[in-house]
C-alpha cells in the first residue's frame, strides 16, 4: 500500500469521528500546555536567580567562618571554631591572583538622622567593595580606601534610605546616627534592587572595623574577594586555602568560589523545573490512557474494514502502520495545540503577573512535541498489534 493511501485512510477515519477525535488530541493538549506553563515557570526563575547572583561581579570567592565539612557551625555566628579577622583580610590581599578583599560583616539596626528614624539593614563593608560586586555610586563617593582598623566613622546610603530620611533634601555631609555612634553620609548608591528578598536600595553601608565595634563582635561573617580575569578559580582557590590555613593553623573556614554557588544552585534549579514538568506529565499519562481507550474502540468497529483489507492482500505491518499512523497523528496534532496553549497562558501569566519571570525554550518546546508523539506511539502499539493479528474470515463474518 503507498503512503499516500495510508495518509488517507487515517485521514479519513480522523474526520470521521470528528468530536471524538477532538477530545481524544484535547487531552494530549491539555497534558503538554501543563508540562509546558509549569516549566517555562521553573526554567524563568532559574534564569533569573542565577542572573542575580551573576549581576555582582565575576571571578568572586566568599570565605565563611567554620568548615561545614567538618564541625564548624553556620558561618557568621559565634562558634568555638577561630574567626576571621580584619588580619586574614589584608593578608590575603597579598594572595597573588588577588584584586580585591572586602570583610563583611551586616546586622540591623535604628538610623536616625534629619529628624526621621528607620530601621533597617546595616552592612559594614571595605573600600574594595564596589569593585567586587559592581555597584555603582550615585552621588559623592564610596567608602575611602583607608586601613581596616583606622576607618573613620563615614556611611554610604542606599537610595531608598536616603529618600526616606532626607528626601529631596541633600544628605551628603549630613550626620546619622546608629546606635550610639555617628557617622557622617559621604555617599549615595545608585538603585540596585533587590538581592534573594534582601533590599540593597534601604541599607547603610559603614566601614567593617565600625560594624564590629557598632555590633560588639571579634570577628567577621564573611569576606569576599574577587580576583584577576583569567585565572582559573581552582588555582586562587588552593593559594587562598594554604594562605589561611598556614594563619589558622588548619582549614577552619569554608571557601565557596562563584561557580560552586551556580553550579549548586543550578543543580538544585534544574531538580525543581524537572519535578514541576512531571507534575504536568500526569497530564500527559490520562492523554495517553485515552488514545489507548478510542483506538482500541476504532479497531473493534472497523473489523469489517480491517478483514476487508486483508482480504485484498494487506499485510500485518500496513494494518500496524494505519493505527498506528492514527494515533500518532492524533498526539502530534494535540501536541500542537498544547504548545500555543501553554505558551499562550505562559504569556499571558507573566503579563498578569510581571514579577513572575516565565522562560520557554526552544528546546522545551521540540522535546514536548516529541513526548506527545512518543506516548502517542506508545498508547498506539496495543490497538494496532490486535487489529494487525485479526482473522481476515472472522474479521469479515464480525458485525
Amino acid at each position: 500500500m503507498l503512503i499516500s493511501d495510508l495518509v488517507t485512510l487515517s485521514t479519513r477515519a480522523l474526520t470521521a469521528h470528528r468530536l471524538r477525535s477532538f477530545l481524544t488530541l484535547l487531552g494530549i493538549a491539555v497534558g503538554i500546555a501543563a508540562v509546558i506553563l509549569l516549566t517555562s515557570i521553573g526554567e524563568g526563575v532559574h534564569r533569573f536567580v542565577l542572573a542575580e547572583f551573576t549581576q555582582f561581579g565575576t571571578n568572586v570567592i566568599e570565605i565563611a567562618p567554620g568548615n561545614t565539612k567538618a564541625s564548624g557551625g553556620p558561618g557568621g555566628l559565634n562558634t568555638t571554631v577561630r574567626l576571621l579577622t580584619l588580619d586574614d583580610a589584608r593578608a590575603l590581599e597579598r594572595v597573588p591572583g588577588v584584586r580585591a578583599v572586602s570583610p563583611i560583616v551586616w546586622g540591623n539596626s535604628e538610623v536616625a538622622a534629619n529628624g526621621r528614624l528607620r530601621r533597617t539593614t546595616v552592612q559594614g563593608a571595605g573600600p574594595a567593595m564596589l569593585e567586587i560586586t559592581k555597584m555603582t555610586v550615585l552621588s559623592g563617593s564610596f567608602l575611602p580606601d583607608e586601613a581596616f582598623e583606622h576607618a573613620r566613622p563615614l556611611a554610604v546610603l542606599g537610595p531608598k534610605l536616603k529618600q526616606e530620611l532626607f528626601g529631596s533634601e541633600p544628605a551628603l555631609g549630613q550626620r546619622l546616627r546608629i546606635g550610639g555612634m555617628q557617622f557622617r553620609i559621604v555617599g549615595v548608591m545608585a538603585p540596585k534592587g533587590q538581592f534573594l528578598g534582601m533590599d540593597l536600595d534601604d541599607t547603610v553601608f559603614i566601614p567593617t572595623a565600625r560594624a564590629l565595634e557598632l555590633y560588639n563582635r571579634d570577628g567577621l561573617m564573611r569576606i569576599n574577594l574577587t580576583y584577576r580575569a583569567g585565572l582559573k578559580s581552582g588555582d586562587v582557590a588552593a593559594s587562598i586555602k594554604s594562605a589561611l590555613a598556614e594563619r589558622h593553623g588548619r582549614e577552619d573556614f569554608t571557601l565557596t568560589t562563584q561557580e560552586d554557588m551556580l553550579r549548586t544552585l543550578s543543580n538544585i534549579l534544574n531538580v525543581l523545573t524537572a519535578a514541576v514538568g512531571a507534575l504536568g506529565g500526569i497530564s500527559l499519562l490520562v492523554g495517553g490512557v485515552g488514545i489507548v481507550t478510542i483506538m482500541t474502540i476504532a479497531v473493534t468497529e472497523r473489523t469489517n474494514e480491517i478483514g476487508l483489507l486483508k482480504a485484498l492482500g494487506a499485510q500485518e505491518r500496513t494494518i500496524l502502520g494505519i493505527f498506528l499512523g492514527e494515533a500518532v497523528a492524533l498526539s502530534a496534532i494535540g501536541g500542537v495545540f498544547g504548545l500555543i496553549l501553554g505558551i499562550g497562558l505562559a504569556q499571558l501569566l507573566h503579563l498578569v503577573v510581571p514579577a513572575l519571570p516565565v522562560e520557554t525554550p526552544l528546546s522545551f518546546v521540540i522535546l514536548a512535541e516529541l513526548i506527545a508523539i512518543f506516548i502517542g506511539l506508545l498508547a498506539g502499539v496495543l490497538p494496532a498489534r490486535r487489529a494487525a493479528r485479526l482473522d481476515p474470515v472472522a474479521a469479515l463474518r464480525a458485525e
